[in-house]
């Protein structure tokens, strides 16, 4: 099912749902491998990937950082096993294999049955005209001229009918000549399916901070804290968003992975360019339910879903910010922020990365 932006009624009500099986885990796991690597032969890193060892951090919002928002505080420590992850993005040469090997058909590509999505509606939402029922997915608009209000999200998006994977921009698009940039248009059904031919898994919202952290433990950012530098370590937007787009990182929207120097694990892209699918639900209440004076194991994140944006579906958390994000917008290209994505919904600017642990390498 896909929840779209198909009529001036949907807009309302189904934008909000588009842009902005875990449970909660306290317990002691006496197991912990930070130096399994070493330990073990047997388990060597996959190619692609690198290694993250078992450390404990502060996940959520840093002291000192602005641009923090509710969702991601109370601040606490957690301390994660160690697991490893990929270098970059899932790229499009890297799924493409995927789907010349198993003929998977995406959900952005898949008919639309409105019976079935209107489950996830309001009541009493409009159906709309059936012309407007056809596959495609969301489309940054480029030609916006200027904004009236900026919670309306409708002004810069655009549902696209035959926009996916393979035609990032709609019909007449092309992914030829881009193997290494990220695939987008990808809902958290479609990143299932590829980590399970993979031999992968998605990771947990704490697995992916204590990764973007690299060798530190409490840093606003991959690199550190410092903001200034922001256009030379990720790919964001400089101007005025959404009307003025100044690409001063040198790139005006996304841009091939490796584009931009790595963090102290060798990890690259971790904030900017595309936001990131992970496990957890996404729930504004979730940190403000925990007790920040107990060093959580292993989160695997809230038990339920609650997004006031979209109180009809499950959200996922994508975490890293995009090459949209703008210090006078979404500010997400922080280590702590992070956004809900409805399990249908697929857009340009979002894309995953995948984790293994050494129990399933074995």
């Amino acid at each position: 099912m896909k929840i779209q932006i198909l009529s001036k009624t949907l807009i309302l009500f189904v934008l909000p749902l588009l842009i902005i099986a875990c449970k909660e885990s306290t317990k002691e796991n006496p197991s912990r491998n930070e130096s399994v690597v070493t330990n073990n032969p047997k388990v060597k890193t996959p190619k692609g990937m690198v290694w993250v060892a078992g450390k404990t951090f502060v996940q959520g919002a840093k002291k000192g950082d602005p641009l923090a928002l509710p969702r991601e505080k109370p601040a606490h420590r957690v301390t994660v096993d160690g697991f490893f992850i990929d270098i970059t993005e899932v790229t499009n040469k890297q799924f493409k294999a995927f789907v010349d090997a198993t003929d998977y058909v995406t959900v952005a590509e898949r008919p639309i049955d409105w019976e079935t999505m209107k489950k996830d509606l309001p009541e009493g939402t409009p159906k709309p005209p059936d012309s407007l029922l056809q596959p495609g997915s969301l489309i940054f608009n480029k030609n916006v001229k200027a904004v009236a209000n900026m919670n309306n999200y409708g002004q810069w998006w655009t549902w696209k009918i035959g926009a996916n994977w393979k035609h990032p921009s709609g019909p007449g698009s092309s992914i030829e000549g881009k193997d290494n940039y990220p695939v987008v248009h990808i809902a958290f059904e479609d990143a299932e399916a590829y980590c399970k031919w993979a031999n992968r898994r998605l990771p947990t919202e704490a697995e992916w901070e204590a990764a973007a952290q690299g060798t530190a433990t409490d840093q606003v950012y991959t690199w550190g804290n410092d903001p200034n530098i922001l256009n030379q370590k990720a790919n964001t937007w400089q101007g005025i968003f959404p009307v003025k787009n100044e690409p001063k990182d040198g790139f005006a929207f996304i841009a091939p992975v490796k584009s931009f120097s790595p963090n102290s694990i060798g990890l690259y892209d971790m904030l900017g360019n595309v936001w990131e699918l992970t496990n957890d639900l996404f729930n504004v209440n979730y940190y403000k339910q925990l007790d920040p004076s107990k060093t959580l194991v292993n989160p695997t994140g809230a038990e339920v879903g609650y997004s006031p944006d979209n109180p009809y579906q499950q959200e996922h958390v994508m975490k890293g910010g995009s090459f949209l994000c703008n210090a006078s917008y979404c500010a997400s290209f922080r280590i702590s922020a992070k956004m809900g994505m409805a399990p249908d919904s697929s857009s340009d600017h979002v894309g995953f990365r995948t984790v293994a642990t050494p129990d399933m390498l074995e």
